[in-house]
């Protein structure tokens, strides 16, 4: 049977790979995770794992050979908390932590498909997996980035083709802004269409920030990927292990904000057999209201994203994204089911 090992297994990105994998029949699968925020068991209470293993244990267990032969390491473990100041413990936490586990990996003959983050591209305007575009404005970044740095440098500067003699698959996916079931722990850093779910429900209109950085209310623009396109590209990689490098993960299209706030909204007249209303028509009706940006966020915020494909392209991953419409909508009614 195939063990596989998932880390931050109760997690928002961790507990829907389980599902993935699941959804394939694989339960041999070694949970992992820090359940001090105990409500998080929920994520993985309707899930068939076979072991769950505390993130204090686990590491050095695992390095040490004590859960036999394992496939894959999906490493979805690390502080995702953009706003967390202490460098200290992010660097352990996301850089140091997976270095241990990337020698781990290698010695015991696992692949490794690790998380990294869009953050590494921070103020630039290109977000390609090219050094010259990183640029990141938090330490949260920075320790992502670092670690990608760390692939680089251990398996070959272009290990998209060359492993420079390293025989593990080593995979880092650089996340766009995802959304989708199972995110409800990660209060503030939960996605915006979980936010503008619950401000919809609470006061009856979504709010978004009016013009900054050139752009008119609401229409600055991110890449904002569906959960199950994220999963769907990993289980692409776990199926091919030949193919190693550091690789973006969003849909190639920005969307602007105003999208999801009306996919938000009509989804919900929609459960209410009401017809679907413009964006002119939604914001006429005070369904969509628009704020003064925060002062608090000049100069750190990020107006536009989007996820460059031509690497992801070229390994043969065809896999087609959902768009912000189809996505959110089906977020929304999943939401809605929750009460």
């Amino acid at each position: 049977m195939t063990r596989i090992v998932v880390t931050g297994a109760a997690g928002f990105i961790g507990a829907n790979i389980i599902q993935g994998l699941n959804a394939r029949g694989l339960t041999d699968i070694i949970a992992v995770d820090d359940l001090t925020q105990g409500d998080k068991f929920r994520n993985l209470a309707t899930l068939q794992i076979a072991d769950y293993v505390d993130a204090d244990v686990f590491y050095d267990e695992f390095a040490s050979g004590g859960y036999g032969q394992v496939e894959a390491v999906f490493h979805e473990g690390a502080c995702s908390d953009t706003m967390e100041s202490n460098g200290k413990y992010m660097m352990q936490n996301n850089f140091a932590t997976s270095v241990h586990l990337f020698h781990a990996c290698q010695k015991r003959g696992a692949r490794l498909l690790y998380a990294s983050s869009a953050a590494t591209y921070g103020g630039s305007d290109t977000f390609r997996e090219d050094p010259a575009f990183e640029r990141p404005l938090n330490v949260y970044g920075y320790s992502k980035l670092l670690f990608d740095q760390r692939m680089r440098r251990e398996c070959g500067l272009d290990f998209q083709r060359a492993m420079a003699g390293k025989t593990m698959q080593v995979v880092g996916f650089r996340y766009f802004n995802v959304y989708g079931p199972h995110e409800q722990h990660k209060a503030r850093m939960a996605s915006v269409a979980f936010h503008q779910f619950n401000q919809f429900r609470a006061e009856g209109k979504v709010k978004l920030f009016g013009e900054y950085g050139g752009y008119p209310a609401g229409s600055q623009m991110r890449d904002f990927v569906y959960i199950d396109d994220v999963v769907a590209v990993n289980l692409w990689f776990f199926d091919h292990p030949s193919v190693s490098g550091i690789f973006n993960l969003g849909t190639g299209r920005a969307q602007p904000f105003n999208d999801v706030a009306s996919a938000v909204v009509n989804t919900f007249r929609q459960l209410d057999q009401q017809p679907p209303l413009s964006l002119e028509e939604l914001s006429a009706q005070g369904l969509i209201e628009y704020v003064p940006f925060p002062d608090a966020l000049r100069g750190k915020y990020q107006c536009y994203t989007q996820a460059d494909l031509t690497a992801l392209r070229a390994t043969g991953c065809t896999h087609a994204f959902a768009n912000v419409q189809s996505g959110v909508a089906q977020y929304v009614q999943w939401l809605a089911k929750q009460g």
